[in-house]
């Protein structure tokens, strides 16, 4: 589920900028991103999340028929997706990964569009979190992208406590833009090695200096 605006001790007021804001998000695998998407919530801001939008998107009708005909029928199990096998499968094969893909994301664009047109129509700003916000373009929509940083050591450790495989981390972003591409092509970078108090500090300076540039 997108992070909720919960709202954080001491907060005068939320994020409003004179023209709304869309934020891209970005960062490795297992960085933190849930958590820093969160931080920005309890400023007011709207969390558009991708993954919600394609979990969304995957329980229509017309897509299971599409997954079923062009991917196979096994990957439906009692009139929904079967999300562990498909994403195993698409994982290890390309040429499937790009048949999901031309299925889901025009659905999942769609989606992402409304929910920021209609935030925006509220004078509220967006967090646009999409894993592939660069491969699919999507970042041509954002005024500005921020970075999530955090070492390999920690997100390893985090897979870890998933109870991935050795090996899945690198395994998942093997389909991503590099890191160090991600990073350089963002405006700004949030560290998210420290505690939490550290990064939702990272964040309110951040969005203030968003705020007093706009």
């Amino acid at each position: 589920m997108p992070a909720p605006p919960s709202g954080k001790p001491g907060q005068t007021s939320p994020f409003r900028p004179q023209t709304p804001l869309v934020i891209g998000l970005v960062g490795g695998i297992a960085s933190g991103k849930s958590t820093v998407a969160g931080l920005f919530a309890a400023q007011g801001i709207r969390h558009v999340d991708a993954d919600f939008h394609a979990r969304q998107a995957s329980e229509a009708p017309q897509v299971l028929r599409e997954v079923a005909e062009q991917l196979g029928e096994r990957f439906i199990k009692h009139g929904q997706l079967d999300r562990a096998a498909l994403a195993d499968h698409v994982f290890r094969e390309p040429a499937a990964k790009l048949q999901l893909e031309g299925i889901l994301h025009p659905r999942v664009r769609q989606s992402i569009v409304a929910e920021i047109d209609a935030a925006r129509s509220n004078g509220i700003s967006t967090l646009l979190d999409v894993p592939l916000l660069f491969e699919a373009g999507l970042f041509a929509m954002c005024d500005t992208v921020v970075f999530v940083d955090t070492s390999a050591a920690v997100r390893a450790a985090r897979a870890k406590s998933r109870g991935w495989a050795a090996d899945e981390l690198q395994r998942r972003e093997q389909n991503q833009l590099p890191l160090a591409e991600k990073r350089a092509r963002s405006q700004h970078v949030i560290d998210n090695n420290g505690d939490l108090t550290s990064t939702a500090r990272t964040v309110d300076e951040l969005l203030a200096r968003l705020l007093t540039s706009t």
